[in-house]
């Protein structure tokens, strides 16, 4: 197969991944002097077009490599011996037989689906593993917040219950000071399981407590009595009690088919009351939130071991009791900040990281739980989710239940309220379904299903020639030695297969990778790489399936061999490595890296490591005259990425200063799930200018952009601003557009409110909509992610000024470049 060319959004598009370089150097040595990670950001449910990808999945088992060592699935870079009917490995060159029933159809005219060219992607519905039916939702609701606050989150409950297919299953766990596990199969009044909140349990212990054990229910079986005989005659024997397992007895009170209880919860939702036990004055509410977690896990377990869930929590406060506490209920203990966790002086935060990592230890693979509460090793990916949808005004413990979110592959959710459109529209696209046409094909054979999946797990094959060194992203690591896993470890490395849990069409994983050939080896001239992405997951019909994607690029031999046998002394040449360069991969590689490294070293010593590699990139692959910074030039595939890095310094991504160890945890999340386009629009947001001089224009993230006759469009990705100039806020305020020889001032003033819609329609979570006016408090959020070319310290200039000591891009380039072009 032909390479096909370094365009990176149609690689992207056909794919479903992004590459850093597309051309690798072809040795180690030479792979540490590029600078930039050597990865990939790959998409494991991308949606695909039909000419990379057939239209549904194939309903038979993968061909795999007969290699113990490889088992990589058959694909159309496979050398293929149509007359013996062979297939050579293009990952470790084993020579393999079809199966019998490929051999005797298969010819150069009738190929399968996996070795047409242009069907790199192939995903295959996995006919040996039975149907686990469909997924199961517990939520759980924190009946500690305001009536208000309850009376919203009960509306957009009901509302998420009309979305779910009918055969779904669902429970409901309330929670305060105590837990309360409501039985949804009792008919005629409501009837709950009242566990103590400051416990932790077990799942043997939880199932004893709600009655679905063996011994409750020999109790509750009533006895028997068999009908006397005739005089004289032998008793008859005692009929033997029929006892449902545990989980039938899970499934038939607590977990029930939407159809069949949407009525009850519906019922329960509108009684909802705040937790009734009594608060002191000087005192937190008790919310036993990681109580409530473990029992809802429990149930999961008990009820449907191997099948997809989700336990989707509202929380409206940090958790103050029981297991997971990471505050006192006495107020004047001030809630965690970023200086307490600096200095180790915040003593309930280690004990609740522990706790909710076992608890995500619990979710591995359907792990069972003995009565001491020992875990089983993990077997294979999480297959229940865990979900936190937090709205309040203080810290809810998001730092401290990352670790079990991210282990699971659920998703986050940050708000103020459970009455704004953030975590309204946000709860209703979680249910996102198929569309039930695709384009230039028809009919979806999956259209009406739900697009999450679950039980994801992620293997990487790689050719011999490099080696993975880890991921970051939403994954949990299953430790997967083998030939190609580097000695160098990136996030979760040490491994070539991670646990994804619950994935969706947006979850991104960033892989990073080593070349492995020795600085003296030659590799053969049109040697090629390949790497396979082998994603096994359970759909939301309950089928499970397997997707494979296969890339295929050249390697890059500095200097030829003649060249280095005569000694010539010339520069090695880099060219073909430059002109791949993906500087926006290369940017939210970088980007995910640097935050991986905030969680064990200071922030400080972070933003240094993104200067020096900055400048030794630039240093590496600019063209300039040595100690000459006016002759410094960056070609077009280098020109946006030190602009990239200057942003990135000035996120919230690595900027802590006001913003709480929470809001820190879910800035940083998103980053890590988001795909290419999304996670750039964080790094460096866009802006669009809207004036009478024409159409809308992108504008520069720069506050000469501010002009009072102008509005601005900002989307940073958690938030949209719609920004009037100070002239334009005065028209409006003078009720301009309300007259009709106004008509152009009414459509300027639409025109941002539509494109903004646009934008929050298609995104996830919902970004928070702002409407501002110049010189006005909300106008912060537009003005702090400015480039402050003019600000206080600045003299003169055209714009508005940035009241900021940072630097200015200008500056900061001024610096890079002088620093590059030294010797």
């Amino acid at each position: 197969m032909q390479d096909q060319g370094w365009d990176v959004t149609s690689m992207e598009v056909t794919h479903g991944v992004r590459l850093s370089f597309h051309t690798w150097p072809s040795s180690r040595l030479e792979a540490t002097r590029i600078i930039a990670p050597l990865g990939a950001l790959y998409t494991p449910l991308a949606q695909l077009p039909p000419t990379s990808a057939p239209p549904q999945a194939l309903p038979y088992e993968p061909v795999r490599c007969s290699s113990t060592s490889c088992k990589a699935v058959l694909n159309p870079y496979c050398q293929v011996d149509f007359r013996s009917k062979l297939w050579v490995c293009p990952f470790c060159n084993s020579r393999n037989h079809f199966p019998p029933h490929y051999a005797e159809n298969i010819s150069e005219q009738n190929l399968p689906a996996e070795l047409i060219p242009q069907y790199t992607t192939c995903e295959y519905e996995l006919p040996s593993i039975p149907p686990a039916g469909p997924p199961v939702f517990i939520f759980v609701v924190d009946i500690c917040s305001h009536e208000e606050e309850l009376k919203e989150l009960a509306d957009s409950i009901s509302q998420a219950l009309q979305l779910l297919p009918e055969d779904c299953l669902v429970g409901l766990i309330t929670y305060g000071t105590n837990v309360q596990v409501h039985e949804l199969g009792f008919e005629g009044i409501q009837k709950n399981y009242v566990l103590r909140g400051n416990k932790e349990y077990v799942p043997s212990k939880v199932q004893e407590l709600l009655g679905c054990g063996l011994k409750n229910q020999a109790r509750q079986q009533p006895q028997q009595q068999a009908p006397p005989g005739p005089p004289g005659s032998a008793p008859p024997p005692a009929p033997t009690p029929q006892y449902a397992g545990p989980g039938a007895q899970i499934l038939s009170r607590f977990l029930l088919p939407v159809s069949e209880c949407s009525l009850t919860l519906e019922s329960i939702l509108e009684d909802l009351k705040k937790d009734p036990w009594p608060v002191p004055a000087d005192r937190r509410t008790a919310r036993c939130t990681g109580c409530a977690l473990s029992v809802a896990s429990s149930i999961l377990e008990l009820g449907c071991p191997r099948r997809g869930g989700r336990v989707m929590l509202f929380t409206g406060g940090p958790c103050t009791s029981g297991p997971g506490a990471i505050v006192s209920r006495m107020k004047t203990c001030d809630m965690r900040s970023h200086a307490d966790l600096a200095k180790n002086a915040e003593p309930m935060h280690k004990p609740a990281c522990e706790y909710y990592a076992k608890l995500a230890a619990r979710q591995s693979g359907g792990s069972t739980t003995g009565k001491k509460g020992n875990t089983a090793p993990k077997t294979s990916a999480p297959m229940h989710v865990v979900d936190i949808f937090a709205c309040s005004l203080d810290q809810v413990g998001m730092l401290e239940m990352q670790g079990l979110v991210e282990a699971t592959g659920g998703l986050m959710v940050l708000g103020d309220s459970f009455g704004q459109s953030v975590f309204k529209e946000s709860l209703m696209r979680v249910f996102k379904r198929y569309p039930d046409e695709i384009q230039g094909v028809g009919q979806n054979p999956d259209g009406g299903l739900m697009s999450m999946a679950f039980g994801a797990s992620l293997e990487v094959v790689t050719s011999r020639e490099c080696k993975i060194q880890g991921a970051i992203g939403p994954v949990s690591s299953f430790d997967k030695k083998g030939g190609n896993v580097s000695d160098i470890e990136i996030g979760k490395g040490g491994t070539s297969a991670w646990g994804l849990g619950g994935i969706d069409p947006g979850t991104t994983v960033a892989l990073y990778f080593e070349v492995a050939v020795p600085a003296n080896t030659q590799l053969p001239e049109g040697k090629r790489r390949y790497v396979q992405f082998l994603t096994k997951y359970q759909h939301s019909n309950g089928r499970t399936r397997l997707r494979s994607t296969t890339i295929c690029g050249p390697w890059h031999n500095m200097a030829p061999p003649a060249q280095q046998q005569q000694g010539q002394q010339m520069g090695p040449d880099i060219s073909p490595i430059k002109f791949s360069f993906d500087q926006e991969a290369a940017a939210v590689l970088t980007a995910r890296l640097a935050v991986h490294r905030t969680e064990n070293e200071d922030v400080s010593d972070v933003m240094r490591w993104v200067d020096r590699s900055l400048i030794r990139m630039c240093n590496k692959f600019a063209d300039y005259v040595p100690d000459d910074p006016s002759s410094f030039r960056l070609t077009p595939q280098f020109s946006l990425f030190p602009q990239f890095m200057f942003h990135l310094r000035r996120s919230q991504f690595l900027q802590l200063f006001n913003s709480s160890p929470d809001e820190a945890t879910y800035y940083r999340y998103i980053l890590n799930r988001e795909n290419t386009t999304n996670s750039l629009v964080m790094i460096q947001p866009t802006l669009l200018s809207y004036s009478f001089d024409g159409p809308p224009q992108p504008a520069l993230l720069d506050s000469v952009s501010v002009q009072p006759n102008t509005i601005l469009l900002l989307d940073t990705f958690f938030h949209v601003v719609v920004f009037h100039g100070e002239t334009i806020a005065a028209w409006r305020e003078a009720k301009y557009h309300e007259q009709d020889e106004h008509e152009a001032f009414r459509n300027l003033l639409e025109a941002p409110q539509t494109d903004a819609q646009m934008i929050m329609d298609s995104r996830f979570p919902v970004p928070r909509y702002i409407v501002c006016d110049q010189h006005k408090s909300e106008a912060r959020f537009l003005m702090a992610k400015l480039n402050p070319s003019v600000s206080h310290n600045s003299e003169g200039g055209a714009g508005t000024a940035v009241f900021t000591d940072d630097v200015s891009l200008r500056v900061f380039m001024e610096h890079l470049m002088k620093l590059a072009v030294q010797e």
